[in-house]
């Protein structure tokens, strides 16, 4: 199971609503959107391999602030371009990193919940 598909599964398990996967806008594409109660939240989903030598030690570290600019600024382009969202009372981005071993099992799931 590739980790967007992971992430959206462990989410409505958790009773949130998915909005949206692949969200594209003008800009490029928002991951997952969901709503967790009364928050409208746009999620990172990243993906590693445990013990590659490539990319940061966890995968939710590759969402650097030049990344989160650019979620940003999706997220903004999403409310401003699409149908109305959601009623909630505020917005969040989260990050969901997912590492896997060799052989493809999830080994770690990590989810920061307002991570910027």
């Amino acid at each position: 199971m590739d980790a967007e598909e992971l992430a959206a599964k462990r989410l409505e398990g958790a009773g949130w609503q998915l909005v949206e996967r692949n969200a594209r806008t003008r800009y490029g594409e928002i991951d997952l959107i969901a709503t967790e109660r009364d928050r409208l939240v746009f999620i990172e989903v990243k993906a590693g391999r445990a013990g590659s030598l490539a990319g940061p030690e966890r995968p939710a570290l590759a969402v650097d602030r030049r990344k989160q600019l650019r979620i940003r600024r999706l997220a903004t382009a999403w409310l401003a371009e699409g149908p109305p969202p959601p009623r909630h009372r505020e917005l969040r981005f989260d990050v969901i990193g997912i590492t896997y071993d060799r052989a493809g099992a999830v080994v770690d799931y990590e989810h920061i919940r307002g991570a910027f």
